[in-house]
């Protein structure tokens, strides 16, 4: 019940006056933003090193790399982390200007602990990654850091219509993102990343394809939302916290059908979602998956313009 609660709440913020930055505050506040460390932390850990080293896999140089980021967020780790390994330039797009320069400040603080951990992640060296941060940290605020680091901010902005040349980007990538965003508008961001990526770059991205509401509230699970068709899903779903409800396969297929080789693609299926799965009533319009799924709950998948 108190995911319920939730999804009516910000539903409303999001058609009153006001109510977006009300419901930053509150993420600020009360939500996963109050320890602004731990947070740098597990994007620094859990989630671009990770990239790095798919990247690395996929044989795509960090080094002097042209990148492209959709969903910036609130403060723009993956791209200084990227920069601080060496890249040269990092363009990152958001529908919305979310970034906070009192955040990304505490971040490039925090990013201090991380030198050795990126510099082994990027393939670089550490007097070079430590270099870079120096100058980062010299700047004179969060504006100056980032034009140092060759991050370029574009927001409001729509990952869909770039205005990058033709072949100009090693790679596109996104952490978290996609299952925020209709299938129309993944479809639109994947057609443009197959036009701007270079023949050997790459189009990455990681998504969480579970129930969000499920980590406000413990008592349901992250396949909770699947018992409901689309009609009954509008009354819950709401535009602070859109959940498109895609399952692995879809996000594979949108991705062909945008003009990319998928050369990657990895999830797994959660065992305790499986055991629970039989006692689910799922909505009849997910019939067409299997378990698997319709338990996997992340997938990173990678493609590269044929």
């Amino acid at each position: 019940m108190i995911w319920r609660i939730k999804g009516i709440v910000q539903k409303a913020l999001s058609v009153t006056p006001g109510g977006t930055r009300l419901n930053d505050i509150l993420q600020l506040t009360l939500g996963g933003l109050r320890n602004i460390d731990a947070t740098v932390d597990s994007k620094v850990v859990d989630d671009w090193m990770v990239l790095a080293r798919q990247l690395r896999e996929l044989d795509v140089q960090i080094q002097d790399a042209t990148l492209v980021e959709v969903g910036t967020g609130w403060f723009p780790v993956l791209p200084l982390c990227f920069s601080l390994g060496g890249a040269r330039t990092c363009h990152t797009f958001d529908v919305s200007r979310h970034l906070n320069t009192r955040l990304t400040s505490r971040a490039i603080t925090r990013l201090k602990v991380h030198l050795a951990g990126i510099a082994e992640a990027a393939g670089a060296r550490i007097e070079d990654v430590e270099r870079r941060y120096a100058r980062l940290a010299a700047a004179a605020d969060a504006h100056a850091a980032l034009e140092r680091a060759g991050v370029r901010y574009h927001a409001p902005a729509d990952a869909a219509q770039t205005g990058l040349p033709n072949r100009s980007v090693d790679a596109v990538f996104s952490n978290s993102v996609f299952e925020h965003i209709p299938g129309s508008g993944i479809a639109a961001i994947l057609q443009e990343t197959a036009r701007i990526v270079k023949p050997d770059g790459v189009s990455l991205h990681s998504v969480n394809c579970g129930d969000h509401y499920s980590y406000f509230d413990p008592s349901t699970t992250p396949i909770n939302y699947l018992k409901y068709s689309d009609r009954q899903w509008r009354l819950w779903n709401n535009p602070l916290l859109y959940q498109n409800r895609l399952r692995p396969i879809d996000f594979v297929q949108l991705a062909e059908q945008a003009g990319l080789e998928v050369v990657s693609s990895r999830f797994t299926p959660k065992e305790d979602l499986l055991k629970v799965l039989p006692t689910l009533p799922v909505a009849a319009q997910f019939n067409r998956y299997t378990p698997d799924q319709l338990c996997a709950t992340s997938i990173d998948f990678a493609g590269r313009p044929r």
